[in-house]
Formats: structure tokens, sequence, C-alpha cells
């Protein structure tokens, strides 16, 4: 199989796992509801419990994956992995009691770890100056299974709440019976790593990180960017139908709005704009763009000027892409596992601490400045931006692997 077939089935493979995630969100919260009796405060705190367990196993077991798919190769975790996870939305969706379906949350937190391991899995099979495109074109899996995954979502639950996971178990199930027969081992044996726990914890992929002063530089950038984008799923309902007067319509379409202008960005834009300007420049454009967005957000006084900064908005896509074929230059290729572990350990702890942050200044300065979170999101991709441009500017922006 060449790297273009490989490419596209881990396109098809991140596509399916984020469209099975995607299927849950209008249903899961409606779930959770029956199971408390109809306690709507109730279910909002378990709710949260559920989304902090699942951050926390991606954060926990996202780097042990990455290790074991550098020992044992990227195939086996990724259709183990696929397996897992449709199993478990079974077992979620038969589940007779709420905890039951808080252990099937906790064992797909752990069994979706693995999108780091489809990074991977590129790195392995894609040249160093091609990575950026190809990173792209995930990232724009990401956006596609996102906007469908909901929208299907909302219409299998309005037959059924529990139908949605059914759906998911499908997908991810005949995903897992289809890279059984044409996904090849990307990782040859002479290039793989022994196993050692130091290695495949949180703490010992940070060291990986702390390895080169360009490589924790870029990990603090993707850390913050990650950070920022945590103001969109803590605050934006709330800030559109208090600024705005939005209802769930109005949302959803935006949502879709946002999900293809980021799907085209990844798909469409990323490689021509790397091969024009570098990947520096790609990293350092996109995060300049993300900052601006977040300031069209939180100024605009109607609805209709912030479906303007959407555009702007989804050009910060073409950081991620960049930012990813940088890093993966700076480490060996049996250290390509441990790197994308620990990039998704730090977007789990994004995910842990950034929606408190968000809720508390929205919240506090809502009276005075309603899009204040904006603002502090801006300023986080501000601080990204002048640490980007600091670590990198010492290197051309496509040198060599070290």
């Amino acid at each position: 199989m060449t790297s273009r077939r490989a490419i596209a089935f881990i396109f098809c493979t991140v596509t399916l796992d984020v469209l099975a995630l995607g299927l849950m969100i209008p249903v899961l919260p409606r779930i959770v509801l029956g199971f408390m009796g109809g306690d709507t405060a109730g279910a909002a705190e378990m709710f949260g419990a559920f989304a902090t367990v699942w951050a926390l196993m991606q954060f926990f077991f996202s780097p042990l994956l990455g290790v074991v798919s550098d020992r044992y190769g990227r195939r086996p975790v990724i259709l183990i992995s696929c397996l897992g996870l449709g199993l478990d939305y079974i077992f979620m969706a038969v589940a007779p009691t709420l905890t039951l379906l808080f252990v099937g949350r906790v064992i797909s937190g752990i069994t979706s770890a693995t999108i780091g391991t489809s990074f991977a899995y590129i790195a392995d099979v894609t040249p160093a100056n091609e990575r950026a495109r190809a990173f792209g074109l995930v990232g724009m899996a990401f956006g596609l299974g996102f906007v469908v995954g909901p929208a299907i979502g909302g219409l299998l639950g309005s037959l059924d709440p529990r139908l949605p996971l059914w759906a998911a178990a499908a997908a991810c199930l005949i995903n897992a019976g289809f890279g059984w027969f044409v996904l090849p081992e990307s990782l040859p044996p002479e290039k793989r790593m022994a196993f050692t726990w130091k290695r495949a914890n949180p703490v010992g992929s940070f060291r990986l990180l702390a390895a080169h002063r360009e490589l924790l530089g870029l990990a603090a950038v993707n850390f913050l960017g990650q950070l920022a984008h945590q103001v969109l799923p803590a605050i934006f309902v709330l800030y559109a139908a208090y600024r705005y007067g939005w209802g769930e319509t109005n949302v959803g379409l935006t949502l879709a709005f946002v999900g293809v202008c980021s799907a085209v960005v990844q798909g469409a834009l990323v490689g021509p704009v790397v091969a024009r300007l570098g990947e520096r420049a790609t990293l350092l454009l996109g995060l300049l763009c993300g900052a601006l967005g977040m300031a069209i957000y939180g100024l605009a006084p109607t609805g209709l000027l912030f479906l303007a900064g959407v555009p702007t908005m989804a050009l910060w896509g073409l950081s991620g892409p960049a930012i990813m074929g940088l890093m993966s230059r700076l480490v060996s290729p049996s250290e390509q596992g441990q790197l994308q572990g620990a990039n998704t350990s730090l977007a789990s702890v994004a995910g842990l601490i950034g929606p408190g942050i968000f809720a508390v200044t929205f919240s506090g300065l809502l009276d005075r400045r309603p899009g204040a979170a904006f603002d502090l999101a801006a300023l986080i991709l501000l601080g990204a931006l002048a640490v980007a441009w600091t670590v990198t500017r010492r290197r051309p922006a496509c040198a060599p692997p070290l």
C-alpha cells in the first residue's frame, strides 16, 4: 500500500472515530438526565464528571498507547482501539444503570486515546516535508466528524436516545474489520523501541518534550492553542444566547459553518500554504488569524458580525498541522508514538482546566464585558505566537530532521 492509500485509510479511521464521538453529543446528556429522574442540576454535575473522567483517561493512557505503538507497531494499537471502542459503545447502549454508563465512558476515554497513534502512523509513512499537509487532512477528518456526527446523532436520538450509540458501535466495528484487511504496519521492527514504564506515563512523555529547546517551546505553543480552543465548548452556547438571542437552530447552523470552514482550511489550504510559506511562517500566520478571530468573536455586537469572524478563525487551523510537522522532525521514528501521546496528554490538561477558566471569566464579567472570555483566548494565542516566533527563529522552516 502506498503512503497515499495509507493516509486515506487513517483519514477514514479518524473520521469514523470522531463521527462516533459526535453521535453521542446530542443524546448522552439526555440519557444521564433519564437516569437522574429529571433532576437537571444533578444531571449537569454528573455530565461534568463524565467529561472530566474522559479527559483524565486521555491524559493517562495516551502516552501509554503511544509507547506501546513504538514497541509493537501502529497497526495493532489502532485496530484494537477501534474494536474496543465499538464494543464499548454496545456496552453503553445496553447499560442498565448510571454506574455502568459511567464505566463505559471511562473505557471510551481509554480506547479513543489512539488519535495520537494515527498521527504517529502519518509521520511513519510521510516524508518530513509533506507531513504538515497530511496532518491537515487528518484535521479535516476531525471537522467532518464533528459536523456530521452531532447532526446524525440528533436525528437518530429523536427516535431513540440510545440508537446513536448503536450507530457509533457499528461505525467503529466496521472500521476495525476493514482495517484488518487493508491497513499495513507502518513502523518496521528495526525502528521500534523497547517498552519501558518510564516512557509510558505522562511524566515520562513530558521528559521527551523537554529534551530539546525547540521541541519544548513548540509543546508550549501547542498547549496554549489547545487551552484557547476550550473557550468555544465552554461558553459559546451561553454567549450566543445571551448576546445574540440565538436558540438551538442558530447555534447548530453556526457550528456546522465553523466545521465546514475548518475542514476546507485543513483539507485544501494547508498543503499549498506550507509549500509556499514553509511550516514556521504557516504556524505564525495561523496563530495570528486565531487571535484575530477570537477578538472578532468577543467584539462583535451582532450575530452577523460574529459569523463574519468564522472564516478568519478557521485560518487558525493552519497552525495545527504546521506545528505537528515541525515537532515530528525533532524526534526519531521510534519516538513518534511517544511524542503524539505527550501532545494528546497536553490537550487533555487543557481540556481539564480551560473550561473552568473561561466559564469564570464569562460569568464574572458578563454585565460589563460579555466577550471577555474571547478576549482572554485572543491574548493566550498572542502569547503562543510570541513563543512560536522565539523558539523557531533560529532554524529554517524546512530544516532536515535531527
